[in-house]
């Protein structure tokens, strides 16, 4: 039996998806159902269901990030979309990422069904794998890229503050064993070697007002300690805070 997952903010449609499908006429079960996106990714987390059915603009949801997030790290999961948001580049999005299918709503019962025939289809074809395979995740592929994309960002605009590896890979929806693989496979970094650096070119463009003191320089950029800041900057940029500095002195 495959496993199916539901997951929407309207009850109604988790309600109707659960009872009128034939889930047991297609070899199916539905092993869970969540209402946002944070217990969706949950739900998945836990039950690693085969199939999905899920709104993309409920609370708690970065649509297309989440969907990433499941390609990514659930290659094997067939994902179809159900939702009100009619928006073509966004809808196009959402297939590039390998999403099965993309139904506006309301939905038809023949719509349904047709989508839950093709992902059973993807599924066959895929043939029996163990449930290790999926840990493989789509590295290189469009969903891989989205995530470290996305997570990038987010690092870009909290690299200054006192984040964790935890802390990202919460705000891109997957987890931080593969949030780590992904950024060593795209980056061919770490990732506190990437924040790292993000920190140090922060505080080269803060280094030129002359104004500044280094120590406040590196409070500024998330070091608690003036000689660790010294310290990172030196293997980073290869010169001390100061010797940087002085560089940047008209001759």
């Amino acid at each position: 039996m495959y496993k199916v997952a539901l997951i929407d903010d309207e009850h109604l449609i988790v309600e109707g998806l659960s009872r009128v499908v034939n889930w047991a006429g297609f070899g199916c079960e539905v092993a869970g159902t969540a209402s946002d996106g944070r217990e969706g990714l949950a739900l998945i987390r836990l039950h690693r269901p085969d199939l999905v059915f899920t709104d993309i603009r409920m609370p708690n949801m970065d649509g297309l990030t989440m969907l990433a997030a499941l390609r990514s790290e659930f290659p094997r999961m067939q994902v179809t979309v159900m939702t009100a948001f009619r928006d073509f580049d966004y809808a196009q999005r959402a297939i590039n990422l390998g999403v099965c299918r993309y139904l506006l709503k309301p939905s038809k019962m023949e719509e349904i069904n047709e989508a839950v025939s093709s992902m059973i289809a993807r599924l066959d074809a895929l043939g029996a794998q163990p449930p290790e395979a999926d840990d493989a995740g789509d590295e290189n592929g469009e969903a891989g890229n989205f995530i470290v994309r996305s997570a990038l960002s987010y690092m870009q605009d909290h690299c200054t503050e006192h984040i964790a590896l935890s802390d990202v890979a919460e705000n891109v929806y997957v987890s931080q064993w593969h949030l780590s693989k992904l950024i060593n496979r795209h980056i061919n970094q770490s990732f506190f070697d990437l924040l790292g650096s993000m920190r140090i070119e922060r505080a080269k463009q803060l280094l030129a007002d002359p104004a500044m003191r280094i120590h406040d320089i590196a409070e500024k950029v998330g070091y608690n300690d003036v000689a660790h800041f010294s310290k990172s900057f030196k293997r980073i940029a290869g010169k001390t805070p100061s010797e940087y500095r002085s560089g940047l002195l008209p001759k």
